[in-house]
């Protein structure tokens, strides 16, 4: 898969929208979309001590993630991402589809402070490896950069 090019096409779709809702939801859409062997792509937001779903493509999703819990709570108190192979083996990980076999989750940021996270699960085992990583944390980094 072509990483570059989706980031290129993905910098276009967000590159003139400066309301934070509007590019959550395009690029849980995009992502969803764009990466093949998906099941759920979105973002959670942080609230006190815990995360709220945000928007997101895939079936319905917990709504509420303590921080610390499962593996978008563990990249909170982490402050760092997380790339799970194998999500049954993770202990204490939430099955919010039973179908999701690995998943990965970035942290989002604002001045430094975590404001959510990026939530991508698979059906596929080890489904993300170091090119999603990078490809997932540049799509980050541009969220982070426009809200800044």
């Amino acid at each position: 898969m072509d990483y570059e090019l989706l980031l290129k096409s993905y910098a276009g779709l967000v590159e003139n929208e400066n309301d934070f809702t509007a590019t959550l939801a395009n690029t849980s859409a995009f992502i969803f979309n764009t990466v093949k062997g998906l099941n759920w792509a979105g973002f959670y937001l942080s609230s006190g001590e815990e995360l709220i779903l945000g928007p997101f493509q895939g079936k319905p999703a917990c709504t509420r993630i303590k921080y610390g819990n499962g593996v978008c709570g563990t990249a909170v108190s982490r402050d760092a991402t997380m790339v799970v192979d194998n999500v049954h083996e993770f202990e204490g990980h939430i099955a919010c589809d039973g179908a999701s076999n690995s998943e990965i989750v970035v942290p989002l940021h604002k001045n430094g402070v975590i404001i959510g996270v990026l939530d991508v699960d698979s059906p596929e085992f080890s489904r993300f490896g170091s090119e999603e990583k990078e490809f997932f944390e540049k799509i980050a980094k541009i969220i982070e950069e426009k809200i800044q």
